[in-house]
């Protein structure tokens, strides 16, 4: 009998998310409309009454919030080389420079005294990453931006759900960005989100995401800047408020497992594990650091022989700053070690709420069998 195929990430929908998102097709208003305020709503509710605008997509919700921070040409964005390629490119996009940091080796955050060193004259905001769902200090990271007069940007991507001291992110702060991509850990099939307390970000938020529009009464509109087309689709909604009911149940689980693996590997690892992390930790994802040097084989080798075995591993991430766009603007390899090591040798191993006890079993004999470790 085949072994089942385990991939490294699958959204659990249930039923009753797809009869109310059938129900959203019948009823003929498939654009922003009511289920969009909904989620809004309970999004606002769960995250302790900052205001919520949903977006087509997290990376949306980056460019709009460094938007509304007003940055732009001639300013500069300390950011992480340690991300999916998006934190950085929004930064190029609204024309300002992205200035890379290292990150710490295991919980892959920035490094809060590297960013402090990197502040000059035209820093304008702190764009931080809550890689995998661990929080970053934000005790520290406010303290700096405020004796700075910094703006935050926090890319919460990986960290709807996840707290820092009993805080919800996105419950303070300045502007936080959620995703909900298909393999986050709330899904609306693609989207995002922006939470805020700042009631003129929240204007321009609204007007950023729908062409620049301010409506008046009786049909009146009128165009204050050129905006985006960015606002979230009822049946994307649809699909988040099913998401949203089930997001604690969610996390817990991946806690659950991400708990699996370290139990797994408390002797005899043959990888680096992340950092462990507390009870505010979500686990979007659980990336070990692979010993390749010593096994004698590539990333490749290593994703091959698991596939052969019927598990599908990830990468995430390559460090930004070794692509070519940012190779251009000067950064080079041998900047952030850190990173730079991340890139090289992480993997990311299957962790989804359905996953069961056996399937971590399972990835951990197999990640052992091909690193060549004997029971």
């Amino acid at each position: 009998m085949a072994t089942e195929r385990l991939p490294f990430t699958r959204p659990d929908i249930d039923e009753a998310t797809i009869e109310s998102l059938a129900n959203v097709l019948r009823s003929g208003w498939l654009a922003s409309g009511p289920m969009v305020e909904n989620l809004e709503r309970k999004l606002s509710d769960f995250l302790g009454g900052s205001a919520v605008r949903a977006l087509t997509s997290g990376t949306e919700a980056l460019e709009i919030a460094l938007l509304a921070a007003g940055i732009g040409p001639g300013d500069e964005v300390i950011t992480t080389p340690m991300s999916f390629c998006a934190t950085a490119n929004i930064i190029l996009r609204v024309g300002a420079r992205p200035v890379f940091v290292d990150v710490d080796l295991d919980t892959r955050n920035l490094l809060l005294a590297a960013a402090a060193a990197a502040i000059t004259p035209r820093t304008r905001a702190i764009l931080p990453v809550h890689f995998s769902g661990l929080p970053l200090d934000l005790d520290a990271l406010y303290e700096l931006a405020s004796h700075h007069g910094l703006r935050v940007i926090e890319d919460a991507a990986h960290a709807i759900g996840s707290s820092w001291r009993g805080r919800r992110i996105g419950s303070g702060g300045d502007l936080v960005c959620f995703s909900f991509h298909p393999n986050k850990n709330m899904t609306t099939g693609e989207g995002g989100a922006i939470a805020t307390r700042k009631e003129e970000d929240l204007q321009f938020i609204e007007r950023a995401r729908f062409h620049g529009i301010k409506r008046g009464t009786a049909g009146e509109m009128d165009v204050m800047f050129a905006g985006m087309k960015a606002n979230m689709s009822d049946i994307a909604a649809c699909i988040g408020l099913g998401q949203l009911a089930r997001l604690d149940e969610f996390n817990v689980r991946r806690r659950q497992i991400a708990n699996r693996y370290f139990e797994l590997w408390s002797d005899d690892c043959p990888v680096r594990l992340p950092a462990r992390g507390d009870e505010g930790h979500s686990w979007h994802m659980f990336a070990p650091l692979l010993p390749l040097e010593d096994a004698g084989m590539t990333r490749a080798d290593f994703i091959r022989r698991m596939d052969d075995l019927g598990i599908s591993v990830g990468v995430h991430y390559p460090a930004i700053h070794l692509f070519s766009a940012y190779r251009k603007l000067g950064w080079k390899p041998g900047m952030f070690p850190n990173a730079e090591r991340i890139g090289r040798e992480t993997v990311t191993l299957p962790l989804f709420p359905a996953m069961r006890e056996t399937d971590v079993d399972r990835v951990v004999g197999a990640v052992n069998q091909v690193l060549g470790v004997t029971a």
